[in-house]
């Protein structure tokens, strides 16, 4: 009987061993925790130095997620989504874009929400003079405005905007030089290829080498939003979820208004 006492006695002291090791695994770990877990986010080229920093920001605390950004124009990143590029979050410099792809289904519910709005500015290079309003690009000695493709990058759909609501479009378009998004706008007016160019204030702000001529109206365009959202085809939705939550965060917030981003 001792015996078997003791040898029963051993086989529950065993099987309690290997529940209590077995345990952790059984329990899910969160999803933002787990090593290697990678993350793409399509974002439009004037976030790029906010959401570079937001980055660091977040990996202090999640220092196993992997965030890697694709910047460019908007409407070109909506058309990669569209043919099936990889992509976890969506953030776009306007509102259509975000639109198109939730009007196909390639959104996941509950996710999009408006991160930022911005300023469109006249800007032209620092040592420029002269140019102290929007119908100073007449004059003869403007003979390039830089200008984003209207077609593809939401600042450039505002710029035409306003020049058509100030009837200066048809004086001017001979004289537009477009970009394929709108830092390459900042950067043909740095480098003076461009005598006057449409950027993002936030563009302006991060640039010692152009001045604000002034800010448009914004009466004069469709609102400026940064809508975001998580793609239904990412295959790490709950890291996505959880990253784009912090681009909402106070701490994020910060760091928009830092660069000058407007809080919606």
């Amino acid at each position: 009987m001792n015996r078997r006492r003791i040898l029963a006695l051993i086989g529950t002291a065993i099987a309690s061993l290997v529940l209590t090791i077995s345990l952790p695994t059984l329990a899910p770990s969160p999803v933002v925790a787990q090593s290697n877990t990678n993350l793409l986010v399509s974002a439009a080229a004037s976030l790029k130095d906010a959401l570079e920093e937001i980055k660091l920001l977040y990996q202090q605390s999640q220092p196993n997620v992997n965030i890697s950004y694709n910047f460019g124009a908007s409407g070109a990143l909506q058309q990669q989504i569209e043919q099936g590029a990889p992509a976890d979050i969506f953030v776009s410099a306007g509102k259509k874009q975000v639109d198109a792809l939730e009007q196909k289904g390639l959104l996941l519910a509950g996710t999009r929400t408006i991160l930022a709005k911005n300023r469109l500015v006249l800007v032209v290079p620092k040592s420029s003079v002269g140019v102290t309003s929007f119908y100073n690009l007449k004059d003869s000695k403007i003979k390039k405005i830089a200008i984003g493709e209207p077609r593809s990058v939401p600042a450039g759909q505002y710029g035409e905007q306003v020049l058509q609501k100030l009837k200066l479009l048809p004086q001017v378009k001979s004289k537009l030089v477009y970009a394929n998004n709108v830092r390459q706008v900042l950067a043909a007016v740095e480098s003076g290829n461009a005598d006057a160019g449409l950027v993002y204030i936030t563009d302006a702000k991060i640039s010692d080498k152009v001045k604000v001529v002034v800010a448009a109206d914004e009466k004069y365009h469709s609102a400026i939003v940064y809508p975001l959202a998580v793609l239904k085809g990412s295959k790490n939705a709950a890291a996505a979820k959880d990253f784009a939550q912090y681009l909402t965060s106070t701490q994020a917030k910060g760091v928009l208004q830092k660069f000058g981003f407007i809080l919606p």
